[in-house]
């Protein structure tokens, strides 16, 4: 295997404001994306391919639900050792972030959070060793911004529900063996259920020809009169609310992740630049590639302290939903801007396969929609600070 070179940017010395715990944490996910995930993710992404061997090797390592209790066979950690992980999954992958951040967030933490005591033992352990894979279904495909317009509709049937409609654009959704999904009932309340695979008319055909997540499983949720039994749904929720906690909790992973892939994508460029000689001297030495290599570093720094600030927050939990949307919008958008600049620096070699830049590049283009699109974020922090809702 060849040697993994990758120096991480920290300018304003924040590795001084983490923990022992929180620098061990992150030593032992770097070292694993360094052995498992960079020599293989080129050729998963060229071949539009998740490598589903991952899940287990996660699931050993502590990745999926760290900050729930060790009662689940969970970590019990706190939201910066979340970070923190998250950021080097998505320096290895977005898409392999997305896995974790699903099963995390959008799938363990509603059972946890708003299913009973017999949900929680019945589904968590396993989910966070891997040996089963969760979905999350909220998006339809003629309801992304808006969920509230959603379609897919459960009826009460006596013992159980009926369920009925699509939901589009989910990650692990041909992998999946449950998914937390969103529907209304005959009212119009929204309600979260378990649906699990091999339940009578549930499908879930992957979508191919994609250019952006490639080593990552994205595809459809069907249900054509599926029977829920009542015990699998979610009791303490009901409501736009449920969903939106859990992109709270998605949104606040993804920030953290994006800082993963601009760093990766930074180091890249920064060891080019001193290596790749033109005019006889490194392209380091000339005053734009060095403006470019400043001003990356300058908004890595910013986006750095940005996600520590809101995990110190989320840990004494006083960060809001609109502070954790500013830090996602912020990052994936620096992100993105980081990436293309150092495929700048590198030139015609930063399109190829021999260097990650552009693979993050197209893999940011999802993350800046997925979660709530960078205008809706641009919205929400729009409806914060005046108080009035431009959403309508």
């Amino acid at each position: 295997m060849p040697k993994i070179l990758y120096t991480p940017p920290d300018y304003y010395l924040v590795n001084e404001l983490l923990t022992d715990e929180h620098k061990i944490i992150r030593s032992a996910i770097r070292d694993w994306v360094n052995k498992s995930v960079k020599p293989i993710i080129e050729d998963a992404n060229q071949e539009h391919r998740f490598p589903l061997h991952l899940i287990k090797e996660m699931g050993e390592l502590g990745i999926f639900g760290p900050f729930l209790p060790e009662k689940y066979g969970c970590a019990g950690l706190d939201h910066i050792s979340y970070g923190l992980i998250m950021t080097e999954l998505e320096r290895g992958d977005s898409g392999i972030r997305s896995a974790a951040s699903v099963q995390t967030s959008l799938v363990m933490y509603p059972i946890y959070k708003f299913g009973n005591e017999e949900q929680r033992k019945k589904y968590l352990p396993r989910l966070a060793t891997g040996e089963i894979i969760g979905a999350f279904g909220l998006t339809e495909p003629n309801h992304g911004s808006d969920p509230s317009g959603m379609t897919t509709k459960i009826k009460d049937k006596g013992d159980h529900y009926l369920l009925n409609g699509a939901k589009m654009w989910i990650t692990n959704a041909s992998i999946c063996d449950i998914a937390v999904v969103w529907a209304k009932d005959e009212k119009g309340v929204i309600k979260g259920l378990i649906v699990e695979k091999g339940m009578e008319g549930f499908t879930a055909p992957e979508t191919f020809h994609k250019w952006s997540l490639r080593a990552s499983v994205t595809g459809e949720l069907v249900f054509e009169d599926v029977k829920i039994p009542k015990e699998n749904v979610l009791p303490d929720i009901k409501g736009l609310k449920g969903p939106l906690m859990c992109l709270n909790s998605a949104r606040y992973g993804i920030a953290w992740g994006a800082v993963g892939a601009a760093m990766d994508c930074y180091d890249t460029a920064l060891r080019y630049a001193k290596e790749r000689y033109q005019f006889k001297k490194p392209i380091a030495a000339f005053q734009l590639t060095q403006k470019k290599l400043a001003e990356m570093l300058t908004e890595i720094t910013k986006a750095q302290l940005l996600v520590w600030r809101v995990g110190t927050l989320r840990n004494d939990n006083r960060a809001t939903p609109a502070q954790i949307s500013m830090a996602k919008r912020n990052n994936v958008k620096m992100a993105l801007d980081v990436a293309r600049e150092s495929r700048q620096i590198l030139g015609a070699m930063g399109i190829t396969g021999d260097f990650p830049i552009m693979r993050h590049i197209m893999n940011l283009e999802s993350v800046i929609t997925y979660e709530g699109t960078h205008d809706i974020h641009l919205l929400i922090t729009g409806e914060d600070i005046t108080g009035i809702e431009a959403f309508h």
